[in-house]
């Protein structure tokens, strides 16, 4: 973008929702002029600032695979000014979407490698962009054995239901979906994220593991993963509940010397080993 701090007009073309609590809502978006949609050029991974005019702005990871053509996604849950202003959006209104931000997955270095891929929660929505890309006729045989474990407290809120339920027909894609505790109905696992990942096993050869999720997640996994043969080399995380202004002129998302918006928020564990323990 010439100018960082100006959005693309986009319309809402699309809104689902998600959840039972109807607090999550995806937004698919189309760019009100065609050569914005060219420019917004992103990888699986990065983020983007979401604008209501008169309202304010905040940070989404970007929800949707650059192979899902010219229209983006974001998955927003309803939790202050901003969103709450998009929840009551209908389809047709023109917001603005400033970026993409960030520096996303390392798509080059994850080629030919077997992935494993662990989420939590809502944050689940840029791992959801990279299981599209991944996933891809275009994409797939880049790639080897790819898991994806994948929690969230209740059936009814688990994202991308239709997406889950084809992905586990898949014979190219081994996927576990777990709920915390058991539900009637439920014939998939229960338990927490971490446990399932254990019982899962996935052998850390030749393979990248990529995790996003809430921080408890995020803390009880990293063990299971050094249990398992995981090295913090390459072990990915996605830190975007940090991001702020997108561009490292506020200062909020800064771990030690490190801006999250501008030098990742993709990071290694190896790389976060040598920063302060805040994330």
């Amino acid at each position: 973008m010439s100018n960082p701090y100006l959005p693309y007009p986009v319309r809402i073309e699309r809104i689902t929702i998600e959840n039972d609590a109807r607090d999550l809502k995806t937004f698919e978006l189309s760019f009100v002029e065609p050569d914005h949609a060219a420019a917004f050029e992103h990888v699986p991974g990065q983020f983007a600032e979401l604008s209501v005019l008169g309202t304010g702005e905040c940070p989404i990871g970007i929800a949707s695979s650059p192979t899902d053509g010219d229209r983006v996604s974001f998955t927003v849950k309803k939790t202050g000014v901003v969103s709450d202003e998009l929840h009551r959006a209908r389809e047709g209104r023109v917001l603005g979407v400033r970026g993409p931000l960030g520096n996303g997955f390392p798509l080059e270095r994850m080629r030919s490698k077997n992935l494993v891929i662990v989420g939590g929660g809502f944050a689940f929505t840029t791992l959801r962009a990279l299981i599209r890309y991944v996933l891809h006729d275009d994409h797939r045989s880049d790639f080897g054995d790819v898991t994806v474990v994948y929690g969230a407290r209740t059936p009814g809120e688990l994202l991308y239901k239709d997406e889950l339920d084809a992905w586990q027909d898949r014979d190219d894609l081994s996927a576990h979906i777990t709920i915390d505790a058991a539900a009637d109905g439920w014939e998939g696992h229960v338990g927490f994220v971490p446990t399932v990942l254990d019982e899962v096993a996935p052998s850390p050869k030749d393979a990248i593991l990529v995790v996003c999720g809430p921080p408890a997640m995020v803390k009880f996994t990293l063990p299971v993963a050094a249990q398992l043969g995981f090295a913090p080399a390459d072990t990915l995380l996605s830190l975007e509940m940090r991001m702020k202004c997108g561009i490292g002129k506020c200062g909020r998302c800064n771990i030690g010397h490190k801006y999250v918006c501008t030098d990742g928020p993709v990071f290694t564990l190896e790389e976060l080993s040598a920063l302060p323990a805040e994330f």
